[in-house]
């Protein structure tokens, strides 16, 4: 799994006009998935299912 900062160096992610992450693939915005045992909150593509984490 891949950081959220990664995706975006690599063209993986994208920022719209709103500062959201989105999906190079899909374009579509990233939901969050917070666990609050773990560092890191997890971000998933809601049609690729494809995760990055990112640090709170």
């Amino acid at each position: 799994m891949k950081s959220t900062r990664k995706g975006l160096r690599d063209g993986d992610l994208f920022k719209d006009t709103y500062e959201r992450l989105n999906c190079a693939d899909c374009e579509k915005v990233l939901k969050k998935q917070n666990d609050p045992d773990e560092v890191f909150a997890v971000r998933v593509c809601p049609e690729c299912e494809t995760r990055y984490k990112e640090l709170r």
